[in-house]
C-alpha cells in the first residue's frame, strides 16, 4: 500500500504546486498594490516639490499645517497612481506634474474620497490643443469641425490640459479661471456615471437641496447674461449644468469672497461639498 500512497502523492504534487502558486498570486493581487501605494505615500515629500507648490499654488503657503500635510499626501498618491504624458514636443518635468497634481488634489481636501479612481492618464500640451468635433446644423446636416481648447475631461480615464494655461503667470489669465480645477471638477461630476452637474452627495436630501439651489443659480446666471449684467461666475457656466458645476468650482476656489457675498446659498453648497473654505487661505 505504501508505494501506491507515495505514487498518489507524487502525482498530486503538480496540482498542489499549482494551487499554492494560485493562492500566492491571488494574495499578491489583493495586498501588493495596497502595500506599494502605502510605501509610496509614506515616502518623504521632496523639498523641491514644496518649492513648486509655493511658487505655482500661492494659497499653499497660507494653508494650515495639517491641510498642507493632507495635500502633500494626496499629491504623492496622485503622482504614484496617474500617468503623465507630454504632448506636442513638451518636455515633462516635476514642476508640471506637481503643479497639476496639487491643484487637482485641492478638490479632495478634508473629504473621505478616492483619488480620482477612474482617472488613469493626464496629457499635457504646451499650449491650446485642437480637437475634432461633429457639428449638427440646420436640417440635421453634420459637418466636421475643429476646436481649440485649453483643457478637456474625458470619461475614459483621461484629462487633457494646456501647460501655459496651468501656469497662470503674470496676467495671462483673468482672475477666477483655473483649467485644472475646472477639468478635475468634471472628473468628480462623472464619478456618479453621469456628468450632469451633480457629483456624489450621499443622500436624497442633499441632492434635492443641491438641485434646487443650483437650478436657481443657473437660471439667474443665464438671465443676468441676457440682460448684459456683470457676473462673478464666468459666462461659460451658463452653457449647461455640467459646465456650471465646473465653472462655479473655479469661482469658489479663486474668488471665494465675491462668491460668498453675491451667491451666499451657492457658496454654502460648495463649502459643504468640498469641506473647505478658501477664504481662510486668502
Amino acid at each position: 500500500m505504501a508505494p501506491r500512497y507515495q505514487e498518489y502523492v507524487v502525482n498530486a504534487l503538480p496540482l498542489i504546486f499549482f494551487l499554492a502558486l494560485l493562492a500566492i498570486t491571488m494574495l499578491a493581487a489583493v495586498y501588493l498594490p495596497a502595500y506599494l501605494l502605502k510605501r509610496a505615500v509614506q515616502q518623504p515629500f521632496p523639498s523641491h516639490y514644496a518649492k513648486i507648490l509655493r511658487k505655482n499654488i500661492p494659497v499653499y503657503s497660507r494653508m494650515p499645517a495639517d491641510v498642507q500635510l493632507q495635500l502633500k499626501r494626496l499629491i504623492k498618491q496622485f503622482l504614484y497612481q496617474k500617468k503623465f504624458i507630454a504632448c506636442d514636443g513638451l518636455q515633462m518635468s516635476d514642476e508640471i506634474k506637481v503643479t497639476i497634481a496639487g491643484r487637482a488634489c485641492m478638490l479632495l481636501l478634508n473629504r473621505s474620497t478616492p483619488v480620482y479612481p477612474a482617472l488613469k492618464t493626464v496629457l499635457v500640451y504646451p499650449g491650446p490643443f485642437v480637437v475634432p468635433r461633429l457639428e449638427t446644423g440646420i436640417g440635421g446636416v453634420v459637418t466636421h469641425a475643429h476646436q481649440s481648447l485649453s483643457g478637456e475631461s474625458w470619461s475614459d480615464g483621461r484629462v487633457i490640459v494646456a501647460w501655459d494655461h496651468v501656469q497662470r503667470r503674470g496676467g495671462e489669465q483673468a482672475e477666477g479661471h483655473d483649467v485644472v480645477l475646472h477639468e478635475f471638477a468634471h472628473q468628480l461630476d462623472s464619478e456618479t456615471g453621469v456628468t450632469n452637474g451633480a457629483p456624489a452627495l450621499g443622500s436624497k436630501a442633499k441632492y434635492e437641496r443641491w438641485s434646487r439651489i443650483l437650478s436657481e443659480e443657473f437660471a439667474a446666471l443665464q438671465q443676468a447674461l441676457a440682460l448684459g449684467e456683470d457676473t462673478v461666475i464666468d459666462p461659460y457656466g451658463a452653457t449647461n449644468p455640467a459646465e456650471f458645476f465646473a465653472v462655479v468650482t473655479e469661482t469658489f476656489f479663486e474668488k471665494p469672497w465675491a462668491m460668498a457675498r453675491r451667491h451666499t446659498a451657492l457658496f454654502e453648497q460648495f463649502r459643504a461639498y468640498y469641506q473647505v473654505d478658501p477664504r481662510d487661505w486668502s
